[in-house]
């Protein structure tokens, strides 16, 4: 089957995957469709460190193929939204409601993928630039066969991660002032979610011009090509700011920025020995600076709301598919993500829900 293999050095399109039978507590997904964020980028790139040969790949939407024992929720068939959390359940964080939070499923990757006899690590428990791939069962979310597989795609990280922050970790409320660095595809789930949280005031910035119809689009109040102007919008600061690059001075920016008793919520992710500076005095007016993983999601409870959203109309999702490309043609839709053509560029299967048998080790 095809996959996108980076193996340290270079990345490629590979014809000869395998991968194995589902476990115990697994599901085997035939992918349709997967978004490409940023985060796959900087494994490329070493910003992310992980190990390799990895089949890339972690925002994805399909149909499943088989069920390991065990798996009641799903069956074959159902189109599923798929997460990178493959929590456990049973740890103190994940009974305290933090999956994302669980220390048995972070920095642990498995190996269901080989080729030409060598396995191959899985990418943030996903791997979703392949043909197929297994997951453990909390990861595939059902969600109605009425969402378009591309635009549901992008629930799994993108919209997960954006909206997440905004109402579960910054718990924006109404009337409140939004501040939102970046408008990639982070920065417009962080829009969006700020809209549906009633907030009065959302202040996009980001470099490109190109970018201000987008962000309006999705919620943005004003839009800015820096963050020179933000003042002469908001003259006392903003009551929560969202730093979605992930560039240190950008960082301080967000936190300068900050009206007393304000957040700054960091979602950009600058190299991993990257330090950040700002002014201790200015914290002490109650400011606070947050870390957010996986927007402080839990994926059955939110991607099924978020499915609930798209349906009433209140969250974007085919919006921000601006492309759709053949898996075969990676190296494009990475080309594009890099220099911020695409708001989110989506890989296509087009085989994803057939030949099964011809993939999976031993048949």
């Amino acid at each position: 089957m095809k996959g996108v293999v980076f193996d340290g050095t270079r990345t490629e399109v590979v014809d000869d995957l395998e991968i194995r039978d589902p476990a115990p507590g697994e599901v085997l997904v035939a992918v349709a469709a997967a978004g490409l964020c940023h985060s796959d980028l900087s494994v490329i790139d070493g910003t992310i460190p992980f190990p390799v040969p990895v089949v890339l790949g972690h925002e994805g939407a399909g149909v499943v193929e088989a069920v390991g024992a065990g798996v009641t929720h799903v069956v074959p068939g159902d189109h599923v939204a798929l997460s990178t959390l493959a929590s456990c359940g049973a740890c103190a964080q994940c009974d305290r409601g933090r999956p994302t939070m669980c220390r048995k499923a972070i920095g642990m990757p498995g190996r269901p993928f080989s080729r030409g006899g060598r396995k191959l690590f899985q990418f943030a428990s996903n791997s979703a630039f392949a043909e197929r791939t297994l997951v453990r069962a909390v990861q595939a979310v059902k969600i109605p066969d009425s969402l378009p597989l591309t635009s549901a795609a992008l629930i799994g990280c993108g919209v997960l991660t954006g909206v997440g922050a905004v109402l579960n970790r910054a718990k924006v409320d109404c009337g409140e002032t939004v501040l939102v660095i970046g408008t990639g595809g982070i920065g417009l789930n962080v829009i969006q979610g700020a809209r549906i949280a009633g907030a009065l005031t959302v202040v996009a910035v980001d470099a490109n011009p190109a970018k201000e119809a987008v962000a309006r689009q999705f919620g943005a109040t004003h839009f800015l090509t820096s963050t020179d102007g933000v003042r002469d919008i908001l003259p006392t600061g903003a009551d929560h700011a969202f730093e979605c690059v992930g560039r240190t001075e950008l960082i301080r920016q967000a936190i300068d920025l900050l009206d007393r008793h304000g957040q700054a919520v960091l979602l950009g992710v600058p190299a991993a020995t990257a330090e950040a500076s700002f002014l201790v005095s200015s914290m002490y007016l109650d400011k606070s600076i947050l870390g957010c993983r996986y927007g402080s999601s839990r994926p059955q409870r939110d991607i099924a709301l978020y499915a609930d959203l798209y349906r009433d109309g209140r969250l974007l999702l085919d919006e921000l598919v601006t492309k759709t490309y053949p898996v075969e043609d990676f190296a494009k839709a990475a080309d594009d993500a890099h220099h911020g053509r695409v708001a989110r560029g989506v890989l296509v299967f087009q085989d994803g829900s057939t030949g099964l048998q011809d993939c999976r080790t031993g048949h």
